[in-house]
């Protein structure tokens, strides 16, 4: 009667994620006492996780789990999942960790928790250089290529509508679009800049101006204070010491944000 009774003041859900915390609360231990390490791992992001020339997974985020692993004494288990599985692989704790490229968002915030960040995204405008291009302004009769329903797609709309704005369904059409001439500048990450200039070498992408950066954090479940605090402090050593800074280097040919390697200044 007790336990009805609870289930009927908390709600069915309530109780339920009760339960759940209650068997995760100390997800550290049970890493450390199992012996492996199962890291979510959301392929196909340019430079952050993708599968190489072997297909076999690489990239920057996938680095980052491989010395966290390590550091941590224990075997890496990657799960690879997609971007949209990203929360709910951690809710349904089908991995202990995420290192996916997460935006760290209050919403996301609301059900998931974050490390402190590990590495940000930027969205930028990049065109060739010959177009000349220093704010949303310019942008004025510019056929300007955005993948649909995304930040990018949003952030022109709103702040350049007198563009001629060419939305596409996924990354790989909007490089296309690029690469083939249909469009004159992208908004986008710089990936898929990357990815542009592979195939346009006389012509190449460059960034004219960063319209947001968005910090990237690690993500697990919600009430693993132990897991959590030990990441950070992970993640501080790691940033200190050069070793987070190298592996994004490696793979996005530049440094991490100042916001990420200095957040108090």
């Amino acid at each position: 009667m007790k336990f009805t009774h609870t289930f009927k003041q908390l709600g069915l859900g309530v109780a339920l994620a009760a339960l759940c915390t209650a068997s995760y609360a100390n997800g550290l231990d049970k890493i450390k006492s199992e012996g492996t390490l199962r890291v979510a791992i959301a392929m196909g992001v340019p430079m952050f996780s993708y599968a190489n020339a072997q297909m076999q997974p690489e990239g920057s985020d996938v680095a980052t789990a491989q010395l966290l692993a390590k550091d941590l004494g224990v075997k890496l288990q990657m799960v690879e999942i997609t971007n949209a599985a990203r929360v709910p692989t951690i809710q349904t704790n089908k991995a202990d960790i995420e290192v996916a490229s997460l935006s760290i968002t209050p919403e996301r915030a609301k059900v998931i928790d974050f490390s402190i960040p590990y590495a940000s995204l930027q969205t930028i405008v990049a065109a060739p250089k010959a177009l000349k291009i220093k704010d949303y302004a310019d942008l004025k009769g510019v056929r300007i290529g955005v993948t649909r329903a995304t930040v990018n797609d949003a952030d022109i709309t709103k702040n350049a509508s007198f563009a001629n704005i060419r939305r596409y369904e996924d990354d790989a059409t909007l490089v296309t679009s690029a690469v083939s001439g249909q469009v004159q500048a992208i908004s986008s990450q710089w990936p898929n800049v990357v990815e542009i200039n592979k195939k346009l070498t006389k012509t190449p992408y460059e960034t004219k101006f960063v319209e947001h950066e968005f910090m990237l954090g690690i993500a697990m479940q919600k009430d693993t204070p132990k897991l959590k605090a030990w990441i950070n402090e992970w993640i501080q050593t790691n940033l200190k010491n050069g070793k987070l800074n190298a592996i994004y280097k490696k793979y996005h040919g530049n440094d991490l944000s100042p916001k990420v390697l200095n957040p108090a200044s």
